[in-house]
């Protein structure tokens, strides 16, 4: 059995758990997440905790067990507490603006970029070289924090550009004459 799927998912005070044979619904105070149901693994919910099990003893069963707790686990985390990703803007004129469900880019580009939030997903600009996106939804908040850094990349030269605030940008050396 997976070693990730041997550890149960403690459901807290106020988040309900639905399982139905198609889907895995999990409500709570940040909003409602749902994910499909996979046929090799079984999910019994014992006293407020989820345990996965896989179904047969097949290699693919044994995998997706693991991988089935761990998402309802981030679906669990993400109605109580939430998940967010920072980003930052290095170069001189870079700036962002957050206005309600917008957020708007001056990246070096001859305009600025608008970019729509998906719904369920929160922009804030707690200083101009700053972005933080917040929302239930672990994959969404990650998926558009790439598409906000895919926007203008860290160059290796000077470094300037979007990155996340955890990245490390290797500099690279000026060709020499």
């Amino acid at each position: 059995m997976s070693r990730v799927a041997k550890m149960p998912v403690a459901i807290p005070q106020g988040v309900d758990v639905t399982i139905q044979a198609e889907h895995i619904s999990v409500k709570g105070a940040g909003g409602t997440l749902t994910i499909a149901n996979s046929a090799v693994v079984n999910i019994i919910n014992d006293k407020g905790q989820l345990t996965f099990a896989p179904a047969n003893e097949s290699r693919e069963a044994n995998a997706m067990s693991g991988t089935m707790r761990q998402l309802v686990n981030n679906m669990v985390v993400g109605v109580t507490k939430g998940f967010e990703k920072k980003l930052s803007l290095v170069g001189v004129g870079y700036k962002a603006q957050a206005t309600g469900t917008k957020l708007n880019l001056a990246v070096g580009f001859s305009h600025p970029v608008n970019i729509d939030m998906p719904a369920g997903i929160k922009v804030e600009t707690p200083a101009p070289t700053e972005i933080v996106i917040k929302g239930a939804d672990r994959q969404r908040v990650g998926q558009i924090a790439a598409e906000i850094r895919a926007i203008r990349p860290p160059e290796p030269y000077k470094g300037k550009g979007i990155r996340y605030v955890d990245e490390k940008i290797t500099i690279k050396e000026t060709k020499k004459k």
